[in-house]
């Protein structure tokens, strides 16, 4: 017999749990152990029906073999770092590299492929931990992370946190790929994006900031008001061509927890603000999703079928001391928190 809330698998026996909080007609999310990743969320919109707004993958096997990061906890530093490289305390850190040359999203084998620890489990809240041991990755130090998922009338908050016995860098996120008219059912094109943002960080060939940030205005980057998706990431602006569409981190306005941006589907009759304390919002608008992996729903995969709204600090920010740190301390504590406040407009 096989326990009701077990998932699959990983190759070497241990067990990938399901775990389930929240309840209809409200959020209800389902969190696997497996990369404390979110595989399913559901919603009811506005037009009444419940829908699973995020993307996932069937099984454990297909969740390891992809590359897409869907759904999961990205550490130990989300997004870039150029070269594997970076000074930390008069010294050069190497780490793994596996993204045209640089670092992403901590290395091949990041916080999102790796088994994380149950601490609670209640109605509404989950507890997961897991621990990166000293030089995981090229990384110094033995980090401690933990992640909180809950669920409050229509908002699900994720609280990541992390701890350190040796001065490191770290910047956690959140990879879900988001689709509000539901999962499966085409390309997130005509979806309404709003983001708080006055300007962008334009990037090199290899996704890299390559100068300082720049401003929104006049650029299919600028998303003060609410924009249909699609249009923007056909662009022919050299930096949507590049990338294949949006793969940039927007520089928020404000500090503490505010509202980073907007998401409707006018459709489902749904909409989502996400809240952040973060700096920047990295929004990728699934670029490089190619069929090559299966859906939960038995499909696969393409470029555009949901979105990725990611907080975190700035890429490549432990070469950019004129940025904010990613610098932890022993002795401190990393905090990011994420608010997914669904709405019906």
């Amino acid at each position: 017999m096989i326990d009701p809330d077990v998932f699959g698998r990983m190759p070497d026996g241990r067990d990938v749990r399901l775990l389930t909080i929240g309840a209809a007609p409200g959020p209800m999310v389902e969190v696997l152990t497996l990369g404390a990743a979110v595989h399913r969320l559901h919603v009811t919109g506005g037009d009444g029906v419940r829908r699973n707004v995020v993307l996932g993958h069937p099984d454990v096997a297909e969740r390891l073999a992809s590359t897409d990061y869907v759904g999961g906890v990205i550490g130990r530093y989300a997004n870039r770092i150029a070269g594997g490289r970076f000074p930390l305390e008069g010294r050069e850190v190497r780490v793994a590299t596996h993204d045209r040359g640089n670092s992403l999203h901590g290395g091949p084998d990041g916080f999102d492929v790796r088994l994380w620890d149950v601490v609670e489990h209640g109605p509404d809240d989950v507890v997961l931990t897991m621990t990166s041991p000293d030089g995981d990755q090229g990384f110094p130090g033995t980090v401690t992370a933990t992640v909180r998922y809950r669920v409050e009338g229509d908002t699900v908050a994720a609280i990541m946190e992390a701890t350190t016995d040796a001065t490191t860098v770290v910047n956690l996120t959140h990879h879900a790929y988001l689709h509000l008219g539901g999962e499966g059912t085409g390309t997130v094109d005509d979806h309404l994006l709003q983001v708080e943002a006055d300007a962008f960080t334009p990037v090199d060939a290899t996704g890299i900031p390559e100068g300082d940030h720049a401003p929104v205005a006049g650029t299919p980057f600028d998303l003060r008001e609410p924009t249909r998706i699609g249009p923007r990431i056909r662009s022919d602006h050299p930096q949507v061509v590049a990338a294949h569409g949006i793969d940039h981190n927007f520089v928020l306005r404000g500090t503490g927890l505010r509202r980073a941006a907007v998401l409707v589907s006018e459709e489902a009759r749904t909409s989502l603000e996400l809240w952040t304390d973060q700096p920047g919002l990295q929004v990728y608008t699934a670029n490089v999703l190619d069929g090559t992996r299966r859906s939960t729903t038995g499909g696969c995969y393409r470029q555009g079928d949901g979105i990725a709204l990611e907080p975190q600090l700035f890429p490549d920010s432990p070469n950019r001391p004129d940025w904010p740190s990613a610098v932890l301390h022993p002795g401190s504590s990393y905090v990011s928190v994420l608010e997914w406040r669904f709405g019906r407009p």
